[in-house]
């Protein structure tokens, strides 16, 4: 019987070809390539001017974009200081049916630093399936109410994934132009003294009382798309609103919100020869 030795050098011939070889390989085959990141299915919807800023919905509300425009919400914050939430499609004419679900929305005042916590409950309207909604009510507190607002969601299930909601309630073309609002004794100052063409009669037909104090509780929506025709506030120049009238030279002005009704006042006091009349204040084409 034959036995077959190998010496130390064919050994290192043969370890050293093997080598060769498995790195030639190596070499030739085709890179791996890496394994895709999962996807992040929180996303974040801001209103900011390339995700329709302000856009009015078909109840007069704002519409949000939701997960980069894969979804839509409408929210509507009435006189009563109600806040809804309507969920949209893509297609925003088409309603959305989520999981009924409770969502908690965080508020604040637009400038302040504190946020305060709001239960959104699920209310299903007419025609929703069961277990499903496609509407959310909350009630705005009352220091939130009649101002503008930066309301955050930040968890909502939507098939299956979820989502955080952020949007503001004021327009920025309202921001750039609205007053500030005035301290309690220059805003009595500037409404129950006459000048110029802010009467004493004027005074008697407002209430003997401030804009603040009696428009308090009602919600300011500011409109920056008026349409020809429309109301428009003095000031702002967005859509005015028939529940915010001062009178004026006699005459009934409508505006957005109580700041522009301070404003206009003052200038009614300050300036009378600028004051228009208020037909003047409407949408042209």
């Amino acid at each position: 019987m034959l036995r077959h030795s190998v010496t130390r050098p064919m050994f290192l011939t043969i370890l050293t070809a093997f080598l060769l070889y498995v790195a030639g390989c190596q070499q030739s085959a085709p890179a791996t390539a890496p394994l895709p990141e999962p996807a992040d299915t929180t996303d974040t919807s801001k209103n900011s001017a390339d995700q329709h800023p302000h856009v009015a919905g078909a109840h007069g509300g704002l519409i949000i974009p939701i997960g980069s425009d894969s979804y839509h919400a409408e929210a509507i914050i009435d006189n009563s200081g109600s806040l809804r939430l309507l969920m949209l499609q893509k297609d925003e004419t088409r309603i959305l049916e989520v999981e009924t679900q409770p969502l908690t929305a965080w508020i604040k005042v637009t400038g302040q630093p504190d946020a305060v916590s709001v239960p959104l409950a699920a209310r299903p309207q007419d025609g929703d399936t069961a277990g499903m909604t496609s509407q959310f009510v909350a009630e705005l507190p009352a220091a939130a109410r009649g101002k503008p607002l930066d309301v955050t969601i930040p968890n909502v299930r939507i098939a299956g994934e979820r989502f955080r909601i952020g949007f503001t309630t004021e327009s920025e073309q309202h921001a750039a132009s609205m007053p500030a609002s005035l301290p309690a004794d220059e805003e009595q100052q500037l409404y129950l003294t006459a000048a110029g063409s802010y009467t004493e009669a004027d005074i008697r037909a407002n209430g003997s009382t401030t804009a603040a104090i009696k428009f308090a509780g009602k919600v300011s929506k500011h409109d920056a798309k008026p349409k020809t025709g429309d109301r428009i506030c003095p000031i702002s120049r967005t859509k005015a609103n028939p529940e915010f009238t001062w009178i004026i030279n006699g005459q009934p002005y409508q505006f957005c919100c109580p700041p522009c009704v301070d404003e206009y006042v003052r200038l009614a006091k300050e300036q009378p020869g600028e004051l228009q009349p208020p037909d003047s204040f409407v949408k042209q084409p």
